[in-house]
């Protein structure tokens, strides 16, 4: 019995969130742009018959057409076929960096706040001193030195990406540690990983879920900063840091190589960001659109 009203009471709470969530009309917005730049990527594809890699030499910095909807650059690929494959690219990088940042950021916040005593400076001393390092010099080396694989750069991002998450995880987590189910997990004898991993990371949802998405756009603004000044994606392969980078030079003679891939990350941080906004106000009872009747 306390199973099955646990589980209405954890479906009611759902449908709660839900509609609070679609009473943000710009969330709305940006959950409907994202789901068709997902669907761009995943099968823009099959509408070309080119290949990212593809070059037609007959057609050099070709303006849109019928051919070549997006134009072609100097190299004569196609713009259409490099835009779905890099937004492929980026959304790759983006999300995975994202979700290993959330992770790291968690286990270490939580366990600091959890062991507390000298566990807990030293964790909170090692995050201060990565907080003051030049992390975007130390990545623009490291992923210029590593050729700009876009596997490493997902890996260096996650490295120098975590700090200011469990920083914030470990202010919520230092509450938490205090609960009473969390002593009584203790008095039971179970685990320290266990009660942070079963009872002090899970009662840190919404905050993480928040983090996540916004995690996005600030990983798209990185990977395409990276990029942009060629320490990030590198030739053959192409995301759109990439593109913006070969297309800011020839924006007034062939304004098409810019525009595309700019207006996909607008697109695609715009969304992410009302989206995370969304969240953040569903999850958060005092918000205006949180509350009954509640408009945006």
């Amino acid at each position: 019995m306390a199973r099955s009203a646990r589980k209405h009471t954890d479906l009611g709470l759902g449908r709660l969130y839900l509609r609070r969530f679609l009473r943000n009309r710009l969330a709305v917005v940006g959950v409907v742009i994202l789901v068709l730049l997902v669907l761009f990527a995943a099968f823009g594809g099959r509408f070309t018959s080119y290949a990212y890699t593809d070059a037609d030499f007959t057609a050099l910095t070709r303006p849109p057409g019928a051919l070549h909807w997006f134009g072609t650059n100097q190299g004569g690929n196609d713009i259409y076929a490099c835009t779905v494959h890099g937004l492929q690219r980026s959304l790759t990088i983006a999300v995975s960096v994202s979700v290993l940042t959330i992770l790291v950021a968690a286990i270490v916040g939580s366990g600091a706040a959890y062991f507390g005593g000298r566990v807990e400076r030293v964790t909170l001393a090692v995050i201060h001193f990565l907080l003051i390092v030049p992390s975007f010099l130390i990545l623009a080396l490291v992923s210029h030195h590593l050729a700009g694989d876009w596997r490493v750069l997902i890996v260096v991002l996650t490295v120098f990406g975590w700090m200011s998450t469990a920083r914030v995880i470990w202010s919520v987590s230092t509450s938490l540690r205090e609960r009473d189910y969390v002593r009584a997990a203790e008095f039971m004898g179970v685990s320290p990983l266990r009660i942070i991993l079963r009872h002090i990371i899970p009662n840190l949802g919404s905050l993480l879920i928040v983090n996540l998405t916004l995690g996005v756009v600030t990983t798209v603004l990185s990977e395409t900063a990276l990029s942009f000044l060629g320490f990030g994606v590198q030739t053959p392969d192409v995301s759109l840091g990439t593109m913006l980078a070969d297309g800011a030079s020839t924006v007034t003679s062939a304004p098409w190589l810019f525009a595309f891939p700019a207006g996909l990350v607008v697109l695609l941080t715009v969304s992410m960001t009302f989206i995370g906004d969304g969240l953040r106000d569903a999850l958060d009872p005092t918000s205006v659109t949180g509350s009954a009747g509640g408009r945006r």
